[in-house]
């Protein structure tokens, strides 16, 4: 279970592949954009992602107006919303172009087909199908026609959802594809995440599993790795403070650097079944307790409580000899400080 998008393996046997999600934190200034591209390479993700779409592609004007008081749009025309939050197309070539110069990969979500056909000029190297978009199989087939690696969302799904996208791409040729666990509100908490379905997921599917994360903060992301993830995907922004429609749950730069390296490191720690001691661990067998004669004993002295102990370092007899040992006789004389073995029995 692996695929390669630009010569970077994404897989279980690999390390974490981390995915900064620009989406409307480039606040309609291209400049921006380019520094959110450079400051996502510099911070060691993998990949930074574009959403492909214009207002009128992913809705009509007077359609619907947001009314969830908890929501961070609420008040705004879902048009308005997402003129906002766009990434002008022609902005597209500029930053696949960034990314290049910078050696990190960009790709997208496309939200139309006319976004997918716009991409492959691009020659976009992978798609990324949103958790709003994974029953839009018309979409999905395009995206799996194209040949690419495909990474689907699956917030706001049921199970029969998720297999009918996943039917839909290996029907349409497409075998190189990822689930990400994903829940779908803005921010999500911790509580709300459910990290165990990400193994659940990946047995069901026999396929690479990650997460799209929406939980502040970097903690949920690694515990994920821990359950199997292979790939990240979180909202990134210059600053918070800046504004901005994801901003409210992007993180900064500093923050995206820790989560490349704290993934990595869970990802590292996994290793494999293993007990006994290690080569890591050769040298620091010395400092197990073991028993040590703790006053000076005369040939013909019974071993006792008061004359041994049981102490650091270990270079004498374990302690799971010690009521073996204790009234056997000794046929030495011994210095308080010796450690016991067999031999001074």
């Amino acid at each position: 279970m692996e695929f390669n998008i630009n010569n970077i393996i994404v897989g279980k046997n690999y390390k974490p592949f981390v995915i900064a999600e620009m989406s409307g934190n480039h606040n309609q200034s291209i400049n921006r954009a380019l520094e959110i591209v450079d400051a996502a390479s510099e911070a060691g993700a993998h990949a930074i992602k574009l959403q492909t779409y214009t207002a009128d592609t992913i809705t009509m004007k007077g359609a619907y107006t947001i009314n969830d008081k908890n929501s961070l749009w609420h008040g705004k025309e879902l048009h308005d919303l997402y003129k906002e939050a766009y990434t002008p197309w022609e902005w597209h070539k500029e930053i696949f172009e960034r990314a290049k110069q910078k050696n990190i990969i960009a790709f997208s979500s496309p939200f139309d087909e006319t976004a997918v056909d716009f991409l492959e000029t691009l020659n976009c190297p992978a798609y990324k199908i949103a958790s709003f978009e994974n029953t839009h199989l018309p979409l999905i087939k395009k995206v799996a026609k194209t040949g690419k690696p495909v990474i689907i969302s699956t917030g706001v799904s049921s199970i029969a959802d998720i297999d009918t996208a996943v039917k839909t791409l290996k029907e349409n040729g497409c075998n190189n594809f990822a689930l990400l666990k994903c829940t779908s509100t803005y921010p999500a908490s911790p509580e709300n995440t459910n990290l165990l379905t990400i193994p659940h997921l990946q047995k069901l599917h026999n396929c690479i599993v990650g997460l799209s994360d929406h939980t502040m903060g970097i903690g949920v992301s690694v515990a994920a790795i821990a359950l199997g993830a292979s790939i990240i995907e979180k909202h990134f922004t210059l600053n918070r403070a800046d504004g901005g429609v994801d901003s409210a749950f992007s993180l900064e730069p500093h923050e995206l650097k820790s989560l490349v390296i704290e993934t990595e490191r869970a990802y590292l720690a996994l290793g494999e079944i293993k007990y006994g001691v290690q080569n890591a661990e050769k040298n620091s067998l010395f400092f197990k307790r073991s028993i040590y004669v703790s006053e000076d004993v005369k040939v013909g002295d019974t071993f006792s409580e008061k004359n041994l102990k049981i102490i650091r370092p270990g270079n004498g007899l374990e302690p799971k000899y010690w009521e073996m040992i204790i009234g056997n006789i000794s046929k030495n004389n011994i210095k308080k400080g010796t450690p016991l073995t067999f031999d001074l029995l």
